[in-house]
């Protein structure tokens, strides 16, 4: 049995080839959607995250620990298990965090690929931790980004990130000047005024994975084309989307289209000047894709 770490992830797997595996998959039949499994801990959060495909059979278990962003411990922990196809014996163990981190990143890749503009230059990334690093590489593996702002309610941290990926900081109202936005963080409540999305931009919603919470309000949400995962998944989970619906701003019918069917070429950016969003709340589907890529193919 195989052990991963991050570095041995990032070595067999680059970002691109995690893209192209995605999309590979969702252009074929996804197996049955099992909803993930969330309890709450004393300290935070446990998710178990099983999925079982063609490419074998997968479980992660991550813990999110909101304390640890201030003692310097990661948010996300855990591991992922890959189980060989067939004989279903133990095959590889993977550093949770970092497959969350290629596997988010590289969704919302797949998705920039087939929605943004072909010209998309500016990517404004909400957010300075291991998401946001990654949604900054997945998105230059589909767009050739000349122009990338952090923004972050820790100065420090947006400033160390900028730093590392040749960007500078901003703040919220940056968005009005961009091509492509990720939201990438913990917030509850919208991040900024979705009358400032400017014509054209591209949004990766990603932060908000439970009902309760969003990082786009309701107008974010009428403007744009949205495609989600699956909408079994959005309808139980996404609160971008549910909460939109609840205020009104919305209805159900208004999802454009899910992953699978834009993957299949159903066209949602229609003019340059449509707004696109992706709203993704992660599926283990997509982690057992990932681990199988980096693992190689079950013998």
């Amino acid at each position: 049995m195989e052990l991963i770490d991050v570095e041995g992830l990032r070595r067999r797997l680059p970002m691109r080839v995690a893209i192209d595996a995605l999309e590979a998959a969702f252009g074929g039949e996804l197996p049955p959607l099992p909803h993930r499994t969330h309890e709450t801990t004393p300290d935070g959060s446990l998710f178990l995250m099983p999925a079982a495909g063609p490419q074998g059979v997968g479980v992660k278990l991550i813990t999110l620990t909101e304390a640890n962003r201030s003692e310097g411990f990661p948010f996300i922990q855990g591991v992922y298990v890959l189980f060989r196809s067939g004989t279903q014996e133990p095959e590889a163990v993977i550093d949770g965090a970092a497959m969350t981190g290629l596997r988010t990143g590289a969704v919302s890749g797949l998705a920039t690929r087939l929605l943004a503009r072909d010209d998309a230059r500016r990517l404004v990334v909400f957010g300075s931790a291991a998401q946001a690093r990654s949604h900054i590489e997945a998105i230059r593996a589909v767009r050739a980004i000349d122009d990338v702002v952090v923004v972050s309610p820790t100065p420090a941290h947006a400033e160390a990130l900028a730093r590392e990926v040749d960007g500078r900081t901003g703040t919220a109202d940056d968005v009005r000047e961009a091509d492509v936005i990720c939201t990438c963080t913990p917030s509850a409540v919208p991040l900024f005024d979705g009358a400032w999305l400017p014509e054209g931009v591209h949004v990766n919603a990603i932060g908000a994975y439970t009902p309760a919470t969003r990082e786009l309000d309701g107008v974010a949400m009428a403007r744009g084309r949205v495609v989600v995962e699956t909408r079994d998944v959005a309808m139980a989970e996404a609160g971008d989307l549910l909460l939109a619906i609840k205020d009104g701003a919305i209805g159900p019918a208004d999802v454009e289209a899910d992953l699978q069917e834009t993957v299949r070429g159903k066209q949602v950016r229609r003019s340059p000047s449509d707004i696109t969003i992706f709203k993704s709340v992660g599926m283990a589907f997509e982690d057992l894709v990932i681990a199988r890529a980096a693992v190689g193919v079950s013998s």
